[in-house]
């Protein structure tokens, strides 16, 4: 089984993270992924002993996130944080509604655009790809799938697949694994809960506590490329009870 990584996103309200990172290994979790707000505004001093902490509780992180603006305003910055924290994988998450298109040419070049985003990254050595949310799966008014076309616009994207929220987007996992897998690097193990649950945690679930078939999906996903497998949950209310709960159910599908 590939290591497992813990998505610090989850423990954003659940601060500090020096406190986090000990919470983290002691569940047995070897690598952890940044997210853009954790660092972009991060002096050398600052990332220096970022990368300590992370040193000093035995961890790694191997692949994050990083903000479109970012890569696109100040691409030698984001190669400097890469370099200094030793990330591997790089992948802009997300954009807000307002910035997204309407149509199918909209989504090619978005694709286009990505790739360009990501071109001094990889130049420098790292991979660089996109995090999916749902939006991608619902499909346009002419019936073209967001994500298909990212992927025609951007031929060498990689691809971080968050399969919770391709559920939540419609689409059939095992299906674009099956298309798409050749892509993947890094995937997002999180899970949904039965409907009407854990509505105080926006409807997520521990892994292997939710209704996404995760038994079934993980041989399936470690047969792909994927190197980094990174639990998250969006909200939970009990970060030890998340950390440790998922941990322990995914030790029981490789």
């Amino acid at each position: 089984m590939q290591a497992i990584s813990f998505q610090l996103y989850s423990a954003r309200n659940f601060q500090p993270f020096s406190e986090v990172f000990k919470t983290v290994a002691a569940a047995g979790y070897t690598q952890v992924e940044g997210y853009g707000a954790l660092y972009a505004e991060l002096d050398d001093q600052a990332l220096s002993a970022f990368k300590a902490d992370l040193d000093a509780n035995g961890l790694t992180m191997p692949s994050a996130h990083f903000s479109l603006a970012m890569l696109e305003t100040n691409p030698a910055r984001a190669v400097e944080i890469a370099k200094a924290i030793g990330i591997e994988a790089v992948f802009c998450p997300h954009i807000m509604p307002e910035d997204r298109p309407t149509d199918a040419q909209g989504w090619h070049d978005f694709g286009k655009r990505l790739e360009a985003a990501g071109a001094p990254l990889v130049e420098a050595g790292h991979s660089f790809g996109w995090h999916n949310h749902d939006f991608e799966f619902v499909a346009l008014p002419t019936g073209e799938i967001p994500m298909e076309l990212i992927f025609q616009g951007g031929p060498s994207l990689r691809w971080e697949a968050d399969i919770a929220w391709v559920v939540r987007g419609g689409g059939d996992p095992f299906d674009w694994i099956d298309r798409y897998g050749s892509r993947i690097s890094a995937v997002h193990v999180k899970d949904i809960a039965p409907a009407g649950e854990a509505t105080d945690e926006d409807g997520w679930a521990d892994v292997g506590h939710g209704t996404v078939d995760w038994p079934r999906l993980f041989p399936i996903l470690e047969a792909t490329p994927a190197k980094y497998f990174v639990v998250e949950h969006d909200n939970p209310k009990d970060l030890q009870r998340f950390a440790d709960r998922s941990i322990a159910s995914i030790r029981t599908y490789g």
